[in-house]
């Protein structure tokens, strides 16, 4: 009785971090843009945000697991449309048949258990666009190194929660996020440090080409 009380306080814990990381990003899109933003990403966030709504009320019956993304669809469609992904057709179209193969194709063959451990596939790819977009680009200035920190915690308290449900295949899904998020947490961590360099050495070059500086 005490681990199930346990664990259903770390699922709304999980829920709370979650929504907190979700306006972290939010708040970054508002204030600087979506440069460095992946729409691919997004796109799967969205879809995948549907999936695990509908696995919390009708799979798991876990009102956690159901508001983890409930909460966060209205923040996560406000960032995917400021992507303009109407400009990026392939993409979305793309990103879209991925998930209809690897959860929506499992749920159809073998119900819940399947689409689940389809987004072990799905969690994990959903963050490869971000990871390309962040080696590829070296502006994120729009990319929230805070929310993908909170990301990882919030999986880690899931894990936390899946384990005494006995909830195997989103205990394994979650595993996979878990370590994609870590990834791309880096990679921010080193693109933003990689701006106040550039920064700095401007300043730098400023004040030496100044009229005023001591030469």
């Amino acid at each position: 009785m005490a681990n199930d009380v346990l664990a259903q306080t770390l699922g709304w814990i999980a829920v709370t971090l979650g929504f907190i990381g979700t306006i972290a990003q939010f708040n970054r899109v508002l204030r600087i843009g979506v440069e460095g933003i992946s729409v691919a990403t997004w796109t799967l966030f969205l879809w995948l945000s549907v999936f695990w709504i509908s696995y919390g009320a009708w799979g798991a019956h876990s009102w956690q697991v159901a508001m983890g993304s409930g909460t966060l669809v209205p923040m996560q469609a406000f960032i995917y449309f400021r992507l303009s992904p109407w400009e990026k057709s392939r993409e979305v179209v793309g990103a879209t048949l991925f998930l209809a193969v690897t959860v929506a194709l499992p749920i159809a063959i073998w119900g819940w258990r399947g689409g689940v451990l389809g987004t072990s596939i799905a969690m994990t790819v959903t963050r490869l666009p971000q990871i390309v977009e962040l080696i590829r680009t070296e502006d994120a200035s729009g990319v929230s190194a805070a929310s993908w920190w909170l990301g990882t915690l919030g999986c880690l308290l899931w894990l936390a929660y899946y384990w005494p449900q006995h909830l195997w295949s989103a205990f394994i899904a979650t595993t996979f996020a878990m370590t994609s998020n870590l990834v791309v947490v880096m990679l921010v961590i080193w693109r933003h440090r990689q701006a106040r360099a550039r920064l700095i050495a401007e300043e730098v070059f400023v004040g030496a080409e100044s009229p005023n500086a001591v030469h």
